[in-house]
């Protein structure tokens, strides 16, 4: 099959966009991408991306093309413009690429604009349109402060029912989504639950070695949707406890204020280690007891499935969350961590402190943890699932 795939990110950004399309094209699959110029997360486009350098590339058997954007430097009018530079540039490359293609596979993660360029490859070609949601919106902007009920939440609300709409089919990461698409867009348009895997090195992360203190690692985006102050006040709280450390590996919009806070509030026991490549992170995986995760308190967005969910699952890791909704419901479910409401950094180091006085229960919740991810999330069964969905748009 010939595949369009639209992503506002891709190698050498990290993100498991990179995976699926090599792995498309190892199972025989030619695939081309339409992406923007690496800037994510520093904000500003690596040099050999400038200057109109390699705006066409091949990585791994994948066709990259690139079109030109603002980087996301800081602030929000820059994020913005670093949102909208894409969306139109890549509509402008739309028009002019050659149409020959099986079908365009917008990986969708924020914003959604970046689906602007595909839905004009479907209403100029009539290619089949599938749409993979990890991110809702306009609720994602609504968690960065876009306040609803306001003109440009109103403006966002129409500009993504129409790119939903326009889709012959939803590919969702989380079960919860198709609620929202019926419910609160009005969208009436086939969702199927397609769940994210893990990349292969989370397969073989070893057991933590045995230790006096406890070490909490958070892995990804330190971003506004992701709470991460709701970590520096928890491990505030338990600063006067001296087996307890916490390790933030990411790097994003919220990182300098959350290191602010740190200082603060005398969060001592937290370190930030920035963003590392991927190939580090099974590295910290292995010093984590538990790895924690965070949202905003939001509905729509606990809808969400965070990506790091899998990866910890994984790695055999417990997961000790102060989130809601399907998070929460999966990490009960399956008795592999502890979970407390989205932003509650009281309840959070609470249950934190319940997970260090009770070690008997570590081995049981790791276990589950990798048995959790070996019967849903596994990464062959992911492609499995994705083969069976692209044939029958």
């Amino acid at each position: 099959m010939k595949l369009l795939v639209v992503c506002q990110y891709f190698h050498p950004e990290q993100f498991r966009v990179n995976d699926v399309c090599f792995e498309l094209v190892r199972r025989g699959h030619d695939v081309t991408v339409l992406t923007g110029l690496p800037n994510y997360p520093g904000g500003r486009v690596e040099p050999r991306y400038r200057w109109f350098r390699n705006r066409r590339e091949t990585i791994e058997g994948v066709r990259v093309i690139r079109s030109w954007l603002l980087g996301r430097g800081s602030g929000k009018l820059r994020l913005a413009l670093n949102y909208l530079t894409f969306a139109a540039s890549s509509c402008l490359r739309a028009l002019f690429m050659k149409p020959d293609f099986d079908l365009v596979l917008v990986y969708q993660l924020s914003p959604v604009t970046m689906a602007l360029p595909a839905m004009l490859m479907k209403r100029r070609a009539g290619l089949p349109l599938a749409l993979y949601c990890f991110d809702l919106w306009p609720e994602s902007a609504a968690s960065a402060g876009i306040r609803p009920g306001g003109a440009a939440y109103a403006a966002l609300l129409r500009l993504s029912r129409r790119i939903y709409a326009s889709a012959d089919v939803i590919f969702a990461s989380s079960m919860m989504f198709e609620r929202y698409f019926r419910d609160t867009l009005g969208v009436d348009v086939p969702v199927r639950y397609l769940p994210v895997y893990a990349e292969g090195l989370f397969d073989d992360v070893p057991p933590k070695a045995p230790g006096e203190g406890i070490d909490l690692v958070f892995a990804g985006n330190v971003g506004e949707m992701q709470s991460v102050d709701t970590i520096i006040r928890a491990a505030a709280e338990l600063s006067s406890d001296p087996r307890v450390r916490f390790q933030i590996v990411g790097e994003g919009s919220a990182l300098e204020r959350c290191r602010a806070l740190a200082a603060e509030l005398g969060a001592s026991n937290t370190t930030f280690h920035g963003r590392r490549p991927l190939e580090e992170m099974p590295r910290f995986y292995a010093r984590a007891d538990a790895m924690l995760v965070t949202l905003k308190r939001n509905e729509a967005i606990s809808w969400t499935l965070p990506g790091k969910v899998q990866s910890y699952l994984a790695a055999g890791r417990p997961i000790i969350g102060a989130i809601d909704g399907e998070t929460r419901e999966l990490v009960e479910r399956r008795d592999c961590g502890l979970c407390v409401p989205a932003e509650d950094w009281r309840g959070l180091a609470a249950a934190i402190r319940r997970f260090a006085a009770d070690r008997d229960s570590h081995m049981r919740m790791a276990k589950n943890a990798r048995r959790g991810y070996e019967e849903l999330f596994s990464r062959e069964r992911f492609f499995d699932r994705l083969k069976e969905l692209l044939e029958q748009v």
